[in-house]
């Protein structure tokens, strides 16, 4: 069923730094898509099937922009090392085992029931090196109802040889067979290439990897100014490049031409902030990974300034866990140690602004997504935080609020993607 009429307290952003609120409101939702909010429900649609969710809360789905499918199995671990070192210890020999499709089929389903319980309606996924385990990926996701995009990542140096491709010929032939299986069988999850960042891909899989990107107009994702030992290695690998952001933007893999993620970004500085600015790359904010591998805190409040694009991740498994919820809170806590402890010229997140990242500022990827704006796909999350005690009356932006800090899985009670309800 498409076409249906919401009831309820109505959340989203009006902006940035702004909510829109609107208690006891209805939401009208026809072919899967917003038609609009309304303190009343106009007669043309009052014959809809509606459904009244009373006091609960209705916000828009979240949109997880940065996740790794392969390093489901041992999140929580190894967060005592920083990036470097834990690629080495933990991700690289994990990501190993995915040759095995047992493994991969244990592990895959394991990660798509949890992330279709979760708060996360879309998400672009890294899997691994191995195109068969990818391709099972995405058939799970394909029937969680998730729209999801997902990489098959690509490697050919500065690795170990389980997970590193034999050559450039094969690497991109593997990866085009990949490609091609992906768009014949999937509707609502689609391929991204992912070379996994500078020091582990060579220039001329790089050249190659566009060549792949323009034949079949694909989105891209990677890292980007995470680590200050990745970026003196990227210095040393790519010598002649301004910076780590021009060192993909050479290639061609910078957006500009197509959509582009790349993670991180806390250390970027004023020229490859340009750069991404210039070229539209999104920036994909993964606050508790970049505090548990110790790579610092992005300055967050400065790029929604400057007008960058800006999502919210989890970064599993340098984040923890997959919750949004999770992921909002930490990147307001962050905020508020940067501003404190490093710089005071930038403010630290509100609420508001980190909602707006989870919704609004992730879902511009995907399309119209993340409001409740005439013509955008509905995609929503219902909330009953009827448990979360209070003993005086709370606004809808202080209810929500308390969510971020206080809320998880167990106070979301349904789950709308492109107007189809998964639970």
């Amino acid at each position: 069923m498409k076409d249906f009429v919401i009831k309820g307290h109505l959340v989203d952003s009006e902006s940035p730094d702004r909510l829109r609120c609107l208690e006891n409101g209805y939401l009208v939702v026809t072919d899967g898509l917003c038609r609009g909010v309304f303190p009343a429900l106009p007669e043309r649609w009052a014959s809809l099937p509606l459904a009244d969710f009373g006091d609960r809360l209705v916000v828009p789905g979240m949109c997880d922009l940065h996740v790794h499918a392969g390093q489901f199995a041992f999140r929580g671990l190894g967060m005592d090392l920083e990036l470097l070192e834990w690629l080495d210890t933990y991700t690289f020999p994990e990501e190993a085992k995915f040759k095995d499709l047992a493994y991969a089929e244990l592990v895959y389903d394991a990660f798509v029931s949890v992330l279709r319980r979760s708060c996360t309606t879309r998400a672009s996924i890294f899997a691994t090196i191995h195109p068969e385990a990818t391709l099972l990926l995405m058939e799970k996701l394909e029937a969680s109802g998730l729209r999801t995009l997902v990489g098959k990542v690509n490697m050919d140096r500065n690795c170990p040889d389980p997970v590193r491709e034999p050559d450039v010929a094969t690497a991109l032939r593997t990866t085009e067979d990949w490609i091609c299986a992906a768009l014949s069988r999937f509707q609502h999850t689609r391929p991204i290439l992912t070379p996994r960042f500078i020091p582990t891909c060579s220039d001329a899989l790089m050249e190659g990897l566009k060549g792949l990107q323009r034949k079949y107009g694909l989105p891209t994702q990677s890292h980007l100014s995470e680590n200050y030992g990745e970026i003196a290695w990227v210095r040393e690998l790519s010598p002649d490049a301004d910076h780590y952001g021009d060192a993909y933007d050479r290639f061609g893999m910078f957006g500009g031409d197509h959509r582009c993620i790349m993670a991180h970004c806390v250390h970027s500085g004023d020229e490859e902030l340009e750069l991404i600015r210039r070229n539209g790359v999104f920036i994909a904010h993964s606050p508790e990974s970049n505090m548990n591998i110790a790579s610092g805190v992005a300055p967050i409040s400065r790029y929604l300034a400057m007008g960058l694009r800006v999502g919210l991740a989890t970064d599993l498994a340098g984040g923890s866990q997959e919750s949004m919820l999770r992921a909002m809170m930490h990147a307001i806590q962050a905020s508020k140690l940067r501003w404190r402890l490093l710089d005071e010229r930038v403010a630290p997140l509100t609420a508001a602004q980190a909602f707006w990242l989870a919704t609004a500022g992730g879902g511009e990827f995907f399309g119209k997504v993340g409001r409740f704006l005439e013509g955008y796909e509905f995609d929503a999350l219902v909330f009953d935080d009827s448990a979360l005690l209070h003993a005086i009356p709370l606004d809808l932006p202080s209810r929500l609020e308390r969510l971020i800090y206080l809320g998880d899985d167990r106070n979301l009670c349904a789950k709308y993607v492109a107007g189809q309800r998964l639970f």
